[in-house]
Parts: structure tokens; C-alpha cells; sequence
């Protein structure tokens, strides 16, 4: 049934390359070379496995956003949920939070300039070498929770400045 569905919804958007994997070649494959994947559609279950699997590819779990569409509202969240073990202790990744933020503004609120901007301020970020402790290496500067979020802040509100800058330069 599943695979019906997903081939006869397949047909409306004959653009984008399909192809159907039994989960654990799936793995096998996320594994061998994560770079082949765009989206992976799958059930929860499978998802959930899948999602852990993928976001340690990266180097921690509190790297990877995600999204659930079901309907009319989708869900955002990183792909391992919340982290009991670590609450209030200000060590958490906020990088999967905020590119599920990205995801939220890109696929529900229409709005791919943002997305992108929150993208590459995370990027530049890391580029500059801050880490949270979970995806530290040496001579990175590790910081806490909300000192990554507010370094992220800090590199969204520099790239929208450029923006307008550049807005008010052509008007």
C-alpha cells in the first residue's frame, strides 16, 4: 500500500528522482553515502531510526532538523526530540531547533529567503570554529546553549542587515 501511494503521488511530480529502499538498505546506504538523500519519506517508526542514524553521520544528534507533514500542519522539531538528561544544564546543540526553524519557514510560511538566511548564519558560525560541547574538536571555543544561540543570533542579524543595506542601495 505503501509503496502504491507514494508511486501514484509520484506521478504529480515526475521531476523529482524516486527510488524505494527496504529500511536496512536504507541504513546501509545513509551510511555509504549520506549525500545521495534530499528526503527520505517513511513511517514514523522507521523514521525515528533513520533520523538518529543520519543526524550521528554529522557528528551529533543535535545537529539535524526535521519535519513531519501530515495534512494541512507540519511538525518541526530536531530529529531527536527532546533530551531529558541534559535539561537545564545549558550544554544542549540549539543548531537542530534552529534549522528546524529554517524548515518551518521554508516549507510552511512560504518564506525561503529567511530559511536560508538562519542556514547560513549557522554555518557561518561554525565556520568561525564555535561549537557546543557535543560537536567540539580541538581548538574549537565551546560554548554554552544560549552563547550558540546568541552567536547565531548575533551572524542572522549581520546577514539581514547586508540585506537592507543592499535593499536601500538599489531604491
Amino acid at each position: 500500500l505503501w509503496r502504491r501511494v507514494v508511486d501514484e503521488v509520484h506521478r504529480e511530480y515526475s521531476d523529482v528522482e524516486l527510488n524505494h529502499f527496504y529500511v536496512d538498505n536504507c541504513a546501509m546506504q545513509i551510511i555509504k553515502n549520506p549525500g545521495q538523500f534530499d528526503i527520505i519519506l517513511t513511517n514514523n517508526m522507521f523514521g525515528d531510526i533513520l533520523s538518529d542514524e543520519s543526524a550521528m553521520i554529522t557528528g551529533s544528534i543535535g545537529m539535524l532538523p526535521s519535519a513531519s507533514f501530515g495534512g494541512k500542519i507540519g511538525l518541526y522539531e530536531p530529529v531527536h526530540g527532546s533530551a531529558p538528561d541534559i535539561a537545564g544544564k545549558n550544554i544542549a546543540n540549539p543548531c537542530g531547533i534552529i534549522l528546524s526553524l529554517a524548515l518551518l519557514f521554508r516549507y510552511s510560511l512560504n518564506e525561503p529567503t529567511i530559511a536560508d538566511a538562519i542556514e547560513e548564519a549557522i554555518k557561518k558560525v561554525l565556520e568561525k570554529g564555535y561549537r557546543t560541547v557535543d560537536i567540539a574538536k580541538e581548538g574549537s571555543n565551546i560554548l554554552s546553549t544560549s552563547a550558540m544561540g546568541n552567536c547565531i543570533k548575533n551572524e542572522l542579524e549581520e546577514i539581514f542587515a547586508g540585506t537592507r543595506s543592499r535593499l536601500q542601495s538599489k531604491i
